[in-house]
């Protein structure tokens, strides 16, 4: 397995490539080969305290790369073990490359850092033995602390710290470079990667290394380098946040319960307790997903359509509109023939005024309810995201190659639309490492048409609530799928080129059955040479619903449930563009259509059959009909699919 997947080796110090190179020289497998270097001095670098000097200098440790945590956790750390094993893989990593005595340290709490000397360390309970260096040397946080305090503090401990909590002091000989490290690799271990929980996982039969250490791990390097959304960062972290208190909950509950007592107190609480562990359970499995580097970006996240980063400001107290035109600068000629083509004939009123800008984020952060951007020929560059809160029209003035918007630095996304009514026609839209999409309809409806979509990483996603209209369009370059489209959103799309993709379509069915399918309508689009399928299903497996499936299935047979009508439309879009005018197009290429509605009209069937089900045990015999309507209007015709990779359509389980 290649390390060093996201390293430039040729910025790697030279002591950073030695230290791993000795891989192959022998098969000494005592878990210190890597630290076996006949350099003099020290190969660590120098981490100087802030402020307060009396505490010596401590080892730079946790700038680490991925790769090196990575090695050292699968090498020589935790290897192949299992997570029952994982304490005493650990303990014995620490024999082999720590210190057992003799060296200074810095013991670090949230209230005082206080200069120590190791003198014992006990492997198995991940604990050092430790006396106070007199004079005593601290730095202490909302507090004062005297030399006979601290010795009290050492004697209530049995003079006993934990590992985790010490920092080597720094020692330029590189007698304890391994000792520092092995500090470093504990306690980024039990802040980073371990769970409370994870000992207590029953299925004790698979590699913890490759289950739990790897993702998380990557994870973390993933939200460092900015290569996670923002809110699935702070999504994330509210779930580990949620799951740990549930963890808590659920094992004071279950320490407090007699395991021979037949109470009717204890039969309550081991209720409580099976309810609080399938939502611990619930929690457990969201995890999984964001971790797992594969599913975090198929699947994506939920998120709060309120989180827009600014609010609708709603129409103007005067009642007027107003049209922003937006040119860095322009001939008299372009000024007529504006006047001419569309300020004359469509904003001649005495309610409209115009307002010039240089910058089309300038001209859309000004707008309100009902205004126009017109965008002059140009070629625009942003520094940061385009909100687009109100219902507004933003046109480009003339071809899409001739009004071209750049952006060029991170961020979650380019464009973000959570206007009632938003529209956009004829502008380039160039993307640059947009972490989220190259535009974004979170809420509200989108018509996009006549638009060129540039992606260098992610495409259009739209989100549960987002409606979003894109005809005549041409989107290409996207590293994921050109079009993402999540559970409760309604997506039309006609007469679209999708080409040179990850993924051309992706349609996402996440395991709640309270997620509804979205209802899609595709017609003539022309989707090609994409690296994968031409249009790809996430849904979870057939395991979900063989579980699922006890819930309906009673007796010799299935218990009867009315399912609502599917409306599999094939003439809702009136007079579609048809390139079958000019040429017969190969069966070949359109018998992905078929496909796509049967797998989408099954899923949604079986989702719905799930619905009523929850509903039967809820005690609800008569459901509203508006709660279980759900109808996927289906439209799916006349679509082609050309050389991609996997084939036209396909579905991933998870």
């Amino acid at each position: 397995m290649a390390l060093g997947w996201r390293c430039n080796m040729e910025v790697v110090p030279t002591y950073l490539i030695k230290l791993f190179q000795n891989d192959d020289e022998d098969d000494d497998d005592s878990g210190t080969a890597y630290f076996n270097l006949d350099m003099a001095g020290t190969r660590l670098q120098r981490a100087e305290r802030i402020g307060d000097a009396s505490l010596p200098d401590t080892f730079q440790t946790n700038e680490l790369l991925y790769y090196e945590r990575f090695k050292a956790y699968q090498d020589y750390m935790l290897g192949d073990c299992k997570t029952s094993e994982v304490k005493a893989f650990t303990a014995d990593y620490l024999e082999k490359v720590l210190e057992p005595c003799d060296w200074q340290a810095q013991w670090c709490t949230d209230v005082f850092d206080v200069l120590v000397e190791v003198v014992d360390v006990n492997y198995k309970e991940l604990k050092a033995q430790v006396k106070l260096v007199v004079p005593l040397q601290c730095e202490t946080r909302g507090c004062e602390l005297t030399e006979e305090a601290m010795n009290t503090l050492l004697e209530a401990t049995l003079q006993k710290v934990p590992l985790q909590e010490l920092r080597a002091v720094f020692d330029e000989s590189g007698d304890f470079d391994q000792t520092a490290l092995a500090l470093e690799h504990l306690r980024f271990f039990y802040k980073h990667i371990w769970r409370q929980w994870d000992d207590e996982d029953e299925d004790d039969d698979f590699d913890y290394f490759v289950r739990c250490v790897e993702p998380r791990l990557r994870l973390f390097y993933d939200i460092l380098e900015d290569r996670v959304p923002a809110g699935l960062v702070a999504e994330y972290y509210s779930l580990l946040a949620r799951c740990s208190q549930k963890f808590q909950e659920f094992s004071s509950l279950r320490n407090g319960i007699s395991s021979d007592s037949e109470s009717e107190l204890d039969n309550v609480s081991m209720v409580e307790g099976l309810r609080m562990y399938e939502q611990m359970e619930a929690l457990k499995r969201k995890l999984r997903i964001m971790e797992n580097p594969l599913l975090r970006y198929v699947l994506g996240y939920k998120v709060n359509s309120g989180q827009q980063s600014c609010r609708a400001k709603g129409p103007r107290a005067s009642g007027g509109r107003m049209v922003h035109v937006v040119s860095v600068s322009t001939t008299v000629s372009q000024l007529q023939g504006l006047m001419a083509d569309k300020l004359g004939p469509k904003f001649s009123g005495e309610e409209f005024e115009v307002q010039f800008h240089s910058e089309p984020l300038l001209a859309v952060s000004a707008c309100y309810e009902g205004d126009v951007v017109i965008i002059l020929p140009g070629h625009y560059n942003v520094t940061s995201s385009i909100s687009i809160p109100d219902s507004i029209s933003v046109e480009g003035f003339g071809l899409p190659d001739e009004v071209v918007i750049e952006k060029k630095n991170k961020g979650d996304s380019f464009v973000e639309s959570t206007g009632a009514d938003v529209k956009i026609s004829n502008v380039k839209f160039i993307q640059h490492d947009a972490i989220e999409g190259i535009l974004c309809v979170r809420q509200g409806k989108l018509e996009m048409e006549n638009c060129v979509l540039q992606c260098e990483t992610t495409g259009v996603i739209v989100r549960t609530s987002g409606h979003l209209t894109m005809n005549m369009c041409d989107l290409y370059g996207s590293k994921g799928a050109g079009v993402e489209i999540y559970p409760g959103s309604v997506c039309s799309m006609v007469g679209n080129g999708i080409h040179h993709c990850k993924e051309g379509i992706l349609i996402k069915d996440f395991a709640d059955e309270l997620d509804t399918m979205p209802k899609i309508t595709m017609v003539n689009n022309v989707i090609h040479n994409n690296e994968g399928y031409g249009v790809i299903l996430v849904k979870p497996s057939d395991q979900l619903d063989k579980e699922e499936g006890e819930d309906w299935m009673k007796g010799e047979g299935k218990l009867q449930v009315d399912v609502p009508v599917i409306v599999v439309d094939d003439c809702s879009v009136k007079e579609p563009v048809s390139y079958s005018s000019c040429y017969v197009v190969p069966p070949e290429f359109t018998e992905g259509n078929d496909a796509i509605k049967r797998e989408l009209v099954a899923t949604s069937a079986k989702k719905q059959r799930l619905q009523k089900s929850r509903l039967k045990e809820l005690g609800v015999t008569k459901a509203d009909d508006n709660l279980l309507s759900q109808e996927m209007f289906v439209s799916i015709q006349d679509n082609q699919f050309r050389r991609n990779g996997m084939g036209s359509f396909g579905t991933f389980l998870y």
